[in-house]
């Protein structure tokens, strides 16, 4: 667990020290809660612990992208985890953004995706569900910091359902600028 550590260290180094994209004029959002707002498509890292409520806890890492194409307020998204015992966990879904403010954003997630246990947590099967949550700072250069925890299971599609909840500091980089939504 101690790498986890320095890797959180690290992201929150790199979010302190402004490394992100150039700062850009901060747009006038709402105050209250807005969801929807368009923003870019954002390159998110990750790391903490998998499998946090049980006994086989390991180190996560995680990559992410999300897009800025949007169905109505829907985005699509993709990723993959790994853990420091050999598990690997490839998805794909979407979340969506509430602003709280300016600054504050929690993004709801839903996806599915494949599973490969390595020395990791036998989840029942390949076949996995991953929801959850993120809240998270916004930086006027829309770079954001935020923790996250998930949830992955089988939904019992599978004999055994032990299911696994992840928490993790993540950092997201906004990959392009765009111009503010009315």
């Amino acid at each position: 667990m101690r790498i986890t550590t320095r890797i959180l260290a690290v992201l929150a180094g790199f979010a302190l020290a402004g490394l992100a994209p150039a700062a850009e004029a901060d747009e006038p959002y709402p105050s209250g809660i807005t969801i929807g707002i368009q923003e870019t498509d954002f390159l998110t890292l990750g790391a903490g612990g998998f499998d946090i409520n049980d006994d086989q806890t390991s180190g996560e890492f995680r990559l992410e992208y999300r897009s800025d194409y949007r169905l109505w307020f829907i985005k699509p998204i993709a990723g993959v985890l790994a853990n420091t015992d050999g598990g690997a966990f490839g998805y794909g879904g979407f979340g969506f953004d509430i602003f709280l403010g300016r600054r504050v954003v929690l993004t709801p997630q839903a996806t599915i995706g494949g599973y490969h246990r390595g020395d990791s947590k036998d989840l029942g099967g390949v076949f996995q569900f991953r929801t959850g949550v993120e809240l998270a700072y916004r930086f006027a250069n829309r770079a954001r910091l935020g923790i996250s925890f998930h949830h992955i299971s089988n939904a019992g599609i599978y004999d055994d359902n032990p299911g696994t909840e992840n928490l993790l500091l993540t950092f997201s980089i906004p990959l392009h600028s765009r111009a503010a939504a009315p």
